[in-house]
């Protein structure tokens, strides 16, 4: 299979913090399993690591996150293709503070495969991408509002 014809959507990073006494409900997990089950995305890596009291950043089994006595994300066992490695974790570790976690999630964006399929197979190429945070959409809306 060529390049042009392999069917493959962008794929993204998040890094998602959690300060030391942060509820970890698990409210959010369902919502982000939803978005698999109905093949908006495709979990590809997904990566946990903590940064203990002296400054160490080391990885965590993810395992029972919310303390109910079920592991939270074991629906993403084996999602492990090497896109998140080592230094991922300390790039991410660098940004927690002592007794903090983060959660990295390597997704493909299942939605928008066929059309940049599509793109490939008629010589287009990405050139560039940004994603707008959606603060910042929120704040531009409010600047809307506030000026009519």
């Amino acid at each position: 299979m060529s390049y042009e014809e392999l069917e493959l959507g962008p794929v993204d990073v998040i890094v998602i913090g959690y300060p030391a006494d942060a509820p970890r409900t698990g409210e959010a997990l369902p919502l982000f399993v939803d978005l698999v089950d109905r093949g908006v995305i495709r979990v590809l890596d997904v990566l946990m690591v903590q940064k203990d009291p002296e400054g160490n950043v080391s990885g965590v089994e993810i395992t029972d996150l919310d303390g109910d006595g079920v592991n939270d994300l074991v629906v993403f066992a084996g999602a492990r293709t090497g896109m998140l490695d080592d230094e991922d974790a300390g790039t991410a570790g660098e940004l927690l503070e002592p007794g903090e976690m983060a959660l990295l999630i390597c997704f493909e964006n299942t939605w928008a495969a066929p059309f940049a399929t599509a793109v490939r197979r008629n010589g287009g190429r990405m050139l560039a991408f940004q994603r707008i945070p959606a603060q910042d959409v929120l704040d531009a809306v409010e600047a809307l509002d506030a000026a009519s």
